[in-house]
């Protein structure tokens, strides 16, 4: 893939913040962001059609690292057009990757951002060092973990289930839009007593969710899962991985098993008391534990890439 590199801050200033653009070989601009020094981590996040929620995190690892974030295609800074495949994603990835990590990169995914992250390690294994896979929902052919992940949605909505059932069931206004989701996101907290607080600073600032690049890889990825031997894939992965899940996340930790043991160089951390961003509300062990990993195998910080 060939693309173009626009940069919007001078390259000196390694240890502050710096934007790009990546533009891809159909000339979709991307948005992306450098933080840190070292060797290169490359973060994606969730949704799908969501943006880049890794603000702390990329401060967090900023001291042993050089973080890149980026808001994926049709997603909030980057360029609103599609198409909108798993192919495209993982091509995107890799401009990002060649154009601002280099040939070879750490990767850490969250969510969709997880399955987008392992999907890129499998075509692309010479090109992933590590990889962390956080809050992710597994490669089993069947979703069995979404009629249990929506129960729970419903159980830790509490008294904001009414509202939220209100809202769900009718057209919304763009203000609506973003109410409706912080209320959703409070259930991805497992202290329900700052959920709300957590929840509203993920939606801030606040972008509107593309519903057709969310419904798109959605079932793409489903569809996958079912008609692919994903697990016999993973057992082919010789890259060392770091498995990420908080206890009380309402997407079931049981649902990445399969995937912990088809890995052949797969460690696991189950975070006590954090939901689905347990960088959010358990910062400490989150840096540590990806500071203990990435350190492995004489993984240390250098200057420059």
């Amino acid at each position: 893939m060939s693309c173009r590199l626009r940069q919007t801050a001078p390259r000196a200033a390694r240890l502050s913040t710096m934007n790009d653009v990546v533009v891809t070989d159909d000339n979709c601009r991307l948005w992306a962001q450098q933080t840190g020094q070292g060797p290169p981590v490359l973060l994606c996040h969730g949704g799908p059609g969501l943006w880049d929620i890794f603000g702390d995190l990329a401060q967090m690892l900023a001291g042993t690292a050089r973080v890149i974030r980026w808001d994926q295609r049709g997603c909030g800074r980057s360029e609103h057009r599609g198409p909108y495949t798993v192919s495209q994603s993982i091509a995107d990835l890799d401009a990002v990757r060649q154009h601002l990590a280099g040939p070879q990169t750490v990767l850490l995914g969250h969510s969709w951002g997880a399955t987008l992250a392992l999907r890129y390690a499998l075509r692309h294994p010479d090109r992933v060092s590590k990889l962390i896979y956080v809050s992710g929902t597994g490669i089993d052919p069947v979703p069995t973990w979404n009629p249990v992940y929506k129960q729970k949605l419903r159980d830790r909505l509490g008294k904001h289930l009414h509202r939220w059932d209100e809202l769900d069931g009718r057209a919304r206004t763009p203000a609506e839009d973003r109410e409706m989701a912080v209320l959703q996101w409070t259930a991805d907290f497992a202290d329900d007593r700052r959920a709300l607080e957590l929840a509203k600073r993920i939606a801030t600032p606040w972008f509107d969710i593309n519903v057709d690049c969310n419904a798109k890889l959605n079932a793409e990825a489903k569809q996958y899962l079912a008609e692919n031997d994903v697990a016999a894939q993973c057992r082919t992965l010789d890259i060392p991985t770091l498995v990420i899940h908080g206890a009380e996340d309402i997407r079931p930790p049981w649902a990445v098993d399969s995937l912990h043991h088809a890995l052949p160089r797969c460690q696991r951390r189950t975070i006590a008391h954090a939901g689905h961003l347990p960088w959010v509300e358990d910062a400490d062990t989150f840096r540590t534990t990806v500071s203990e990993f990435l350190a492995l195998n004489g993984w240390r910080a250098r200057r420059g890439r």
